[in-house]
Protein backbone atom coordinates (compact mmCIF):
# COMPACT_ATOMS: atom_id res chain seq x y z
CA UNK A 1 0.00 0.00 0.00
CA UNK A 2 1.35 3.44 -0.98
CA UNK A 3 1.97 5.80 1.94
CA UNK A 4 0.40 9.20 1.32
CA UNK A 5 2.34 12.39 1.85
CA UNK A 6 0.69 15.27 3.75
CA UNK A 7 1.87 18.87 4.08
CA UNK A 8 0.79 20.74 7.23
CA UNK A 9 1.02 24.55 7.05
CA UNK A 10 0.14 25.96 10.47
CA UNK A 11 1.78 28.82 12.41
CA UNK A 12 0.70 27.51 15.83
CA UNK A 13 3.72 25.26 16.29
CA UNK A 14 2.15 23.12 19.01
CA UNK A 15 -0.92 22.45 16.85
CA UNK A 16 1.24 21.73 13.79
CA UNK A 17 3.31 19.24 15.79
CA UNK A 18 0.18 17.61 17.23
CA UNK A 19 -1.37 17.24 13.78
CA UNK A 20 1.88 15.81 12.43
CA UNK A 21 2.04 13.23 15.22
CA UNK A 22 -1.60 12.20 14.68
CA UNK A 23 -1.01 11.77 10.95
CA UNK A 24 2.21 9.80 11.42
CA UNK A 25 0.45 7.48 13.88
CA UNK A 26 -2.08 6.87 11.10
CA UNK A 27 0.65 5.89 8.63
CA UNK A 28 0.94 9.15 6.68
CA UNK A 29 4.23 10.82 5.80
CA UNK A 30 4.18 14.41 7.03
CA UNK A 31 6.07 17.66 6.52
CA UNK A 32 5.16 20.64 8.69
CA UNK A 33 6.01 24.30 8.02
CA UNK A 34 4.95 27.36 9.96
CA UNK A 35 4.31 30.20 7.50
CA UNK A 36 2.70 30.74 4.11
CA UNK A 37 5.97 31.44 2.34
CA UNK A 38 7.46 28.05 3.21
CA UNK A 39 4.06 26.44 2.68
CA UNK A 40 3.95 27.72 -0.90
CA UNK A 41 7.53 26.60 -1.61
CA UNK A 42 6.86 23.08 -0.30
CA UNK A 43 3.48 22.79 -2.06
CA UNK A 44 5.02 23.84 -5.38
CA UNK A 45 7.08 20.64 -5.46
CA UNK A 46 3.88 18.74 -6.26
CA UNK A 47 4.90 15.75 -4.13
CA UNK A 48 2.03 15.97 -1.64
CA UNK A 49 -1.24 14.04 -1.76
CA UNK A 50 -3.04 16.56 0.48
CA UNK A 51 -2.28 19.94 2.09
CA UNK A 52 -3.69 21.06 5.45
CA UNK A 53 -3.50 24.85 5.27
CA UNK A 54 -4.29 27.37 8.00
CA UNK A 55 -5.91 30.57 6.72
CA UNK A 56 -4.25 33.07 9.05
CA UNK A 57 -0.51 32.69 8.39
CA UNK A 58 2.56 34.94 8.46
CA UNK A 59 4.28 35.92 5.16
CA UNK A 60 1.38 34.73 2.95
CA UNK A 61 -2.19 33.92 3.95
CA UNK A 62 -3.64 30.49 3.29
CA UNK A 63 -6.06 32.00 0.77
CA UNK A 64 -3.16 33.58 -1.12
CA UNK A 65 -1.26 30.27 -1.14
CA UNK A 66 -4.28 28.44 -2.61
CA UNK A 67 -4.79 31.10 -5.27
CA UNK A 68 -1.15 30.92 -6.41
CA UNK A 69 -1.14 27.10 -6.48
CA UNK A 70 -4.25 26.98 -8.66
CA UNK A 71 -2.89 29.69 -10.97
CA UNK A 72 0.20 27.52 -11.41
CA UNK A 73 -2.00 24.49 -12.23
CA UNK A 74 -0.99 22.60 -9.08
CA UNK A 75 -4.08 20.53 -8.27
CA UNK A 76 -3.09 18.99 -4.92
CA UNK A 77 -6.20 18.76 -2.68
CA UNK A 78 -6.22 21.54 -0.07
CA UNK A 79 -8.12 21.53 3.22
CA UNK A 80 -8.29 24.91 4.95
CA UNK A 81 -8.02 25.02 8.74
CA UNK A 82 -10.15 27.91 9.98
CA UNK A 83 -11.44 29.63 13.08
CA UNK A 84 -15.22 29.96 13.51
CA UNK A 85 -15.08 33.71 12.85
CA UNK A 86 -13.35 33.38 9.47
CA UNK A 87 -16.51 32.86 7.38
CA UNK A 88 -15.53 35.32 4.65
CA UNK A 89 -12.07 33.75 4.46
CA UNK A 90 -13.61 30.29 4.08
CA UNK A 91 -15.67 31.54 1.13
CA UNK A 92 -12.66 33.25 -0.45
CA UNK A 93 -10.53 30.16 0.04
CA UNK A 94 -13.08 27.86 -1.59
CA UNK A 95 -13.57 30.33 -4.43
CA UNK A 96 -9.81 30.39 -4.98
CA UNK A 97 -9.66 26.60 -5.33
CA UNK A 98 -9.53 24.99 -1.86
CA UNK A 99 -11.32 21.63 -1.76
CA UNK A 100 -12.65 21.61 1.81
CA UNK A 101 -12.35 23.35 5.17
CA UNK A 102 -12.33 22.24 8.78
CA UNK A 103 -13.25 24.57 11.65
CA UNK A 104 -11.08 24.56 14.78
CA UNK A 105 -11.35 22.83 17.16
CA UNK A 106 -12.01 19.57 15.32
CA UNK A 107 -11.96 15.88 16.20
CA UNK A 108 -9.23 13.53 15.05
CA UNK A 109 -11.84 11.26 13.52
CA UNK A 110 -13.31 14.01 11.36
CA UNK A 111 -9.88 15.21 10.26
CA UNK A 112 -8.85 11.71 9.14
CA UNK A 113 -12.19 11.09 7.40
CA UNK A 114 -11.91 14.35 5.45
CA UNK A 115 -8.34 13.54 4.40
CA UNK A 116 -9.45 10.10 3.20
CA UNK A 117 -12.26 11.71 1.19
CA UNK A 118 -9.93 14.26 -0.44
CA UNK A 119 -7.23 11.74 -1.32
CA UNK A 120 -9.81 9.30 -2.73
CA UNK A 121 -11.16 12.09 -4.92
CA UNK A 122 -7.68 12.79 -6.19
CA UNK A 123 -7.16 9.15 -7.06
CA UNK A 124 -10.42 8.95 -8.97
CA UNK A 125 -9.46 11.72 -11.39
CA UNK A 126 -5.81 10.75 -11.73
CA UNK A 127 -4.87 10.17 -15.35
CA UNK A 128 -3.36 6.85 -16.43
CA UNK A 129 -0.56 8.51 -18.38
CA UNK A 130 1.68 11.42 -17.43
CA UNK A 131 2.97 13.29 -20.47
CA UNK A 132 5.60 15.86 -21.32
CA UNK A 133 5.89 16.55 -25.02
CA UNK A 134 5.74 13.10 -26.64
CA UNK A 135 7.17 11.36 -23.57
CA UNK A 136 4.56 9.29 -21.73
CA UNK A 137 4.71 7.41 -18.42
CA UNK A 138 2.04 4.73 -18.03
CA UNK A 139 0.95 4.59 -14.38
CA UNK A 140 -0.48 1.09 -14.75
CA UNK A 141 2.42 -0.70 -16.44
CA UNK A 142 5.41 1.51 -15.38
CA UNK A 143 6.30 1.80 -19.08
CA UNK A 144 8.06 4.92 -20.34
CA UNK A 145 7.45 5.56 -24.02
CA UNK A 146 8.41 7.96 -26.79
CA UNK A 147 6.37 7.40 -29.93
CA UNK A 148 6.65 3.71 -30.83
CA UNK A 149 9.58 3.13 -28.46
CA UNK A 150 8.89 1.88 -24.93
CA UNK A 151 10.88 0.67 -21.94
CA UNK A 152 9.89 -0.69 -18.53
CA UNK A 153 10.95 1.15 -15.35
CA UNK A 154 11.73 -0.30 -11.95
CA UNK A 155 9.63 0.91 -9.01
CA UNK A 156 12.15 3.53 -7.84
CA UNK A 157 12.80 4.69 -11.41
CA UNK A 158 9.06 5.03 -11.92
CA UNK A 159 8.58 7.03 -8.71
CA UNK A 160 11.36 9.46 -9.62
CA UNK A 161 10.12 9.88 -13.19
CA UNK A 162 6.56 10.39 -11.94
CA UNK A 163 7.70 13.29 -9.75
CA UNK A 164 9.67 14.84 -12.62
CA UNK A 165 6.80 14.49 -15.10
CA UNK A 166 4.32 15.95 -12.61
CA UNK A 167 6.56 19.04 -12.34
CA UNK A 168 8.15 19.60 -15.77
CA UNK A 169 10.78 22.34 -16.00
CA UNK A 170 10.66 22.75 -12.22
CA UNK A 171 13.72 21.87 -10.13
CA UNK A 172 12.95 19.22 -7.53
CA UNK A 173 15.47 19.17 -4.65
CA UNK A 174 17.18 15.87 -3.90
CA UNK A 175 15.76 15.84 -0.38
CA UNK A 176 12.21 15.98 -1.83
CA UNK A 177 12.85 12.75 -3.74
CA UNK A 178 14.17 11.08 -0.59
CA UNK A 179 11.25 12.23 1.60
CA UNK A 180 8.62 11.23 -0.96
CA UNK A 181 10.09 7.90 -2.09
CA UNK A 182 12.19 6.58 0.78
CA UNK A 183 10.44 8.31 3.67
CA UNK A 184 10.86 11.37 5.87
CA UNK A 185 13.16 9.65 8.38
CA UNK A 186 15.18 7.67 5.85
CA UNK A 187 18.98 7.70 6.01
CA UNK A 188 19.28 7.21 2.23
CA UNK A 189 22.11 9.31 0.80
CA UNK A 190 22.03 11.60 -2.24
CA UNK A 191 24.15 9.21 -4.31
CA UNK A 192 21.20 6.78 -4.32
CA UNK A 193 19.23 9.41 -6.22
CA UNK A 194 22.17 9.99 -8.58
CA UNK A 195 22.31 6.27 -9.43
CA UNK A 196 18.62 6.14 -10.37
CA UNK A 197 18.87 9.39 -12.33
CA UNK A 198 21.73 7.80 -14.30
CA UNK A 199 19.54 4.75 -15.03
CA UNK A 200 16.68 7.00 -16.19
CA UNK A 201 18.95 9.02 -18.49
CA UNK A 202 20.09 5.79 -20.17
CA UNK A 203 16.48 4.69 -20.62
CA UNK A 204 15.48 8.06 -22.11
CA UNK A 205 18.37 7.67 -24.54
CA UNK A 206 17.31 4.09 -25.32
CA UNK A 207 13.84 5.22 -26.46
CA UNK A 208 15.29 8.19 -28.43
CA UNK A 209 13.50 10.78 -26.30
CA UNK A 210 14.47 14.44 -26.69
CA UNK A 211 13.50 14.94 -23.03
CA UNK A 212 16.45 15.30 -20.68
CA UNK A 213 16.94 15.23 -16.92
CA UNK A 214 18.96 18.34 -16.13
CA UNK A 215 21.09 18.69 -13.01
CA UNK A 216 20.85 21.86 -10.94
CA UNK A 217 24.20 21.49 -9.24
CA UNK A 218 23.93 21.19 -5.49
CA UNK A 219 20.12 21.42 -5.61
CA UNK A 220 18.32 18.73 -7.58
CA UNK A 221 16.91 17.82 -10.98
CA UNK A 222 14.43 19.04 -13.56
CA UNK A 223 12.85 17.63 -16.69
CA UNK A 224 13.50 19.66 -19.85
CA UNK A 225 12.84 19.18 -23.56
CA UNK A 226 16.05 19.61 -25.56
CA UNK A 227 15.84 22.09 -28.43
Amino acid sequence: MVTLNILVVEDEIQLADTLSEILRRNKYKVDAVYDGGDGLDYARTGIYDCILLDIMLPVRSGVEVVRILRQEKISTPVMLLTAKSEVEDKINGLDCGADDYLTKPFSTGELLARIRALTRRKGEVEVDCLQFGQLCLDRQTYALSQGENSIKLSLKEYQIMEMLLANPRRIIPKERFIEKIWGYESDVEYNNIEVYISFLRKKLHAIDSPVQIRTARGIGYSLEESK
